[in-house]
């Protein structure tokens, strides 16, 4: 076999020993379950994003709060993430208002919405922060299991050096290779993990930005006009 084809990648890995290997192993894994992660959270935060556009469209386009309630609460309807805190916030307020005695309840009213839109908005980040935390556990820990793999690996090269006559560049430059081929692979699987949980994080609290401004909006609005629906 000639040294080329001796420090290719694929012999690299193939001629690793066992340790080595089952470190590339998990690192694969790990690279393509986050990667996985990575495209289902892209879709998540692009739909829930074109969804609030959608929404606050009609709310602010001068929409009837009766109808806007009627179409969230359809349960043969998918609604936003926005829609359906605007949704439990009416919902409660309604509630209460039909059981209000006099218009002095009207303070305990506006807390119930307030109450009930924060609980669904705890829901909504929940669920849009879901896996996060795995893509944050892959990019810090990715690159010290492949550390691990490479101190594994050297320590084996130079143990078999032991073996030799004559130690030389050439005999145990493979070894030292197939090693370093552990930390590459770990950070190709931390690095796409970094840069998405920043970019994912950053969206997540743009949209978080909104969903707070829509419900101090919105009870302002519930606020104001005493007999809306």
């Amino acid at each position: 076999m000639t040294p080329t084809a001796d420090l290719s990648i694929l012999s690299l890995i193939t001629q690793a020993t066992l340790v080595v290997q089952i470190v590339m192993l998990l690192l694969a894994f790990l690279s393509i379950a986050s990667w996985t992660a990575i495209f289902q959270k892209q879709f998540s935060i692009k739909r829930a994003k074109r969804e609030t556009n959608d929404f606050e469209k009609q709310f602010w386009g001068g929409a009837d709060l009766s109808r806007l309630y009627e179409i969230a609460s359809n349960p043969r309807r998918k609604a936003g993430a926005e829609e359906r805190i605007f949704e439990a916030g009416m919902s409660e307020y309604l509630k209460l208002r039909a059981r209000a005695a006099t218009s002095e309840d009207r303070p305990a009213m506006l807390d119930g919405a307030r109450r009930a839109m924060r609980a669904a908005y705890q829901r909504e980040m929940d669920a849009l922060e879901a896996r996060l935390n795995f893509l944050a556990s892959v990019g810090s820990v990715s690159p010290y299991i492949g550390l691990f793999g490479t101190v594994w690996g050297i320590m084996h090269a130079f143990t078999g050096l032991s073996n030799l006559q004559q130690a030389n560049l050439a005999s145990v430059a493979p070894g030292i290779a197939e090693a370093l081929v552990a930390t590459a692979i770990g950070l190709f699987a931390a690095i796409p993990a970094v840069v998405a949980y920043n970019r994912f994080a950053n969206d997540i609290d743009r949209l978080a930005n909104r969903f707070e401004s829509f419900m101090e909006e919105f009870l302002n609005i519930l606020q104001r006009h005493k007999h809306s629906t």
